[in-house]
């Protein structure tokens, strides 16, 4: 059983935890894993400077203490690493290499993405649901 799980968080996984209205979404039990602290969060300041602009979109009516508060919680409880160049691989949008990168850049984490198909099929690429199976397996329970 592992102790924590080490993930780089695409923004919209953020995004979909935030403004859910279902506390039992896959996304909402990822950002609670965070806050629980089993998931630690991996990021660079491209990554926050996402989180940041995306989250501040006014379609989303977030509260800007609210995202201070997440992106706060998200510096404080994660891991900030440099970047591992991701070469010879093609993405559909641009702004989501800095989120493989950072994943490539800590072993055995993960990238938990709502967007599978933005990113190359690997192991470690794996969707909200995807994420809450390897919590649960690794804690052999259920997650509130």
């Amino acid at each position: 059983m592992r102790s924590k799980i080490y993930a780089v968080i695409d923004t919209n996984v953020l995004v979909s935890a935030l403004i859910s209205k279902s506390i039992e979404s896959n996304p909402v039990k990822v950002f609670r894993a965070i806050i629980q602290g089993k998931i630690i969060p991996l990021y660079n300041d491209e990554i926050l400077s996402e989180y940041n602009s995306v989250l501040s979109r006014d379609k989303f009516h977030l509260d800007k203490s609210l995202i201070k508060t997440v992106l706060k919680a998200i510096v404080t409880d994660g891991l900030s690493l440099d970047k591992t160049p991701a070469t010879d691989i093609d993405f559909p949008d641009r702004k989501d290499i800095v989120f493989y990168e950072i994943a490539l850049s800590k072993s055995e984490s993960y990238l938990v993405t709502g967007n599978l198909k933005h990113f190359p099929a690997k192991p470690f690429v794996v969707s909200p649901s995807e994420m809450i199976s390897i919590l649960e397996s690794d804690n052999n329970t259920e997650l509130e």
